[in-house]
């Protein structure tokens, strides 16, 4: 049996409006394999969440076009009938929204949510399933769980709302977590926990994870392998190690220059100029050229007339960047960024 899980290739993902085409997600490919996590970083609006709620077939809006390929488990899921992937959904593969306050129904308790999500996949009694959710919400840290079923979305904190999603998207023991922001807008003492949930449901389940995130000391503590994500693309993938360490792609560095260092006493942080892409008006070369500092030590102008290939830094990198080696490894050692031999 393949240890990939999830196979998405050249998947792309455009919106039709009256102002034109939204260019959301642009040939797009990667890989997440059991019991790994894969990081999707990047700034809001660059195709994060997009990219993730096609995989789970929840972009079908009218006006939107998903072309390429979604591989899970061996089943092409693009193109395949919407029933088909509902079922899968909740079952076989499973995602943690951002807010969970709107993601769960305000008018139903906990327990009745819970229940509804095994009972439409399995045909097990009210007492079981209630006595399955009783132990889930107990496994993801929920106190006085047989009260708390009683409660409405509105009664609990948010840590308490986001271990409820947590708990109903791995009720039915699914093979693939897509976790969208988990831990945004709670305070990091609950981050933590929140994480650390994760790890544990990770080792106990064996589940592959997506993780999407703004948050590069999560991408640290959890990821295995990083995808950054910017203009709708992917500019860069490496092992976690590899990219922290030896970053190949100016907006990699961008985001990790304007990390707060603990080692040195400079208060002054290194944002990244400008502002991002609108995705309707892409730039024609390289959609980072705009903002990029370094795109004049490329000969001919090339970054703002040629968009690059994504192409191989190793057999476990991939970069989209016209700079050449020498010339990276210049700029990260000039800029103290990464690991520079």
């Amino acid at each position: 049996m393949s240890d990939v899980i999830l196979s998405v290739k050249n998947l792309s993902v455009e919106f039709a409006t009256e102002d034109g085409v939204v260019h959301a997600v642009d040939n797009v490919s990667y890989e997440v394999k059991r019991g790994q996590t894969l990081a999707i970083v990047g700034e809001s609006g660059s195709g994060k969440s997009v990219s993730s709620l096609a995989v789970m077939g929840l972009v079908r809006s009218n006006n939107a076009t998903v072309t390429g390929e979604v591989h899970f488990g061996g089943q092409e899921l693009v193109g395949l009938d919407p029933e088909e992937v509902r079922k899968l959904r909740g079952l076989k593969m499973a995602m943690i929204f951002q807010d969970p306050l709107s993601a769960l129904h305000p008018f139903y308790t906990i327990g009745e949510q819970l229940i509804e999500a095994v009972q439409v996949h399995e045909k097990v009694s009210d007492g079981d399933a209630r006595a399955r959710v009783k132990t889930m919400l107990d496994r993801v840290g929920i106190a006085s769980a047989e009260q708390r079923m009683d409660e409405y979305p509105h009664q609990l904190s948010g840590g308490m709302r986001q271990r409820v999603m947590i708990a109903m998207a791995l009720i039915n023991s699914p093979e693939l977590l897509i976790a969208d922001e988990p831990t945004t807008a709670l305070d990091v003492t609950v981050q933590a926990q929140i994480l650390e949930l994760l790890r544990d449901l990770q080792k106990e389940f064996g589940t592959a994870i997506v993780l999407i995130t703004h948050d590069l000391g999560v991408v640290a503590d959890m990821a295995d392998d990083v995808m950054v994500m910017y203009g709708g693309q992917a500019v860069e993938q490496a092992p976690v190690r590899e990219l922290f360490y030896q970053p190949q792609m100016p907006y990699t560095w961008g985001l990790l220059a304007s990390i707060p260092q603990m080692h040195t006493s400079s208060l002054k942080l290194d944002p990244i100029p400008g502002t991002p892409p609108s995705l309707i008006n892409l730039p024609v070369g390289c959609v980072f050229a705009p903002r990029c500092t370094h795109k004049d030590l490329v000969a001919g102008g090339l970054c703002l007339t040629t968009r690059p290939d994504l192409g191989a830094v190793s057999d476990t990198h991939a970069s989209r960047c016209h700079l050449n080696e020498a010339q990276r490894i210049e700029i990260r050692r000039s800029r103290n960024i990464g690991k520079v031999d």
